[in-house]
């Protein structure tokens, strides 16, 4: 199975490719998708890096894995296909850009166009099984993206880290010091967002606030 992996990337993470743990999960990976119905599709397994050179980075957003449901998944997190009807979390993210930042609500769940703005959008599973989440959360994708996020952290200065959830919370530990923005809330779920844990965090605004000072051009969001 190749990585296809956009070159950008290739020199930075080099190493990470040739390690006998990755060898060994683009492997399980083959076979997972040769003997059931995966998410998303093979060739966007990468696509958060395709979209997002190394060069363009800015913003990280962490989520956990794949939508599990078909033709949802596109490789980006939170992301779905423009066709699609959005996701719960994916609409409560558009309705507090539109309070923060008092833009129209957005209805395309594609976010492809963040990513190529800078947004690298890292699940940190990068596959599902149809129906089944957190079904492939064990066979070495958190180390590779545990890895990358490292590897950002220290290579780059003045990313901006949204950490949404605890889940993603936890992924605090590997961002390095280097004048990094770590923003941090609730879950957009509404199991979350509905207790009072995520409307009103600004992170948008807040992010791009941080790129401005630092004189990086901000993202439309």
């Amino acid at each position: 199975m190749k990585t296809n992996i956009n070159k950008s990337w290739n020199k930075i993470l080099e190493k990470e490719l040739k390690k006998d743990y990755f060898i060994s999960l683009l492997k399980t990976t083959k076979n997972n998708y040769n003997n059931n119905t995966c998410f998303p599709k093979r060739s966007n397994i990468f696509s958060a890096f395709n979209h997002c050179s190394f060069e363009k980075l800015k913003v990280v957003i962490i989520g956990q894995d794949p939508y599990h449901g078909t033709n949802q998944a596109n490789g980006l997190s939170f992301s779905v296909n423009s066709n699609e009807k959005l996701p719960p979390s994916l609409k409560n993210i558009f309705l507090e850009i539109n309070n923060d930042l008092k833009t129209n609500i957005r209805t395309n769940g594609d976010l492809a166009d963040w990513a190529s703005q800078g947004v690298l959008l890292l699940n940190s599973i990068l596959s599902v099984e149809s129906g089944k989440p957190g079904s492939h959360s064990k066979i070495g994708w958190e180390t590779f993206t545990d890895n990358v996020i490292k590897i950002i952290s220290k290579s780059k200065n003045n990313v901006v880290f949204m950490l949404w959830g605890g889940y993603a919370k936890k992924k605090e530990k590997l961002i390095f010091e280097n004048n990094h923005l770590i923003l941090k809330t609730g879950h957009p779920s509404p199991l979350s967002a509905n207790r009072g844990y995520w409307f009103g965090n600004k992170h948008f605004s807040k992010c791009n606030s941080f790129l401005e000072k630092k004189d990086i051009e901000p993202i439309e969001w």
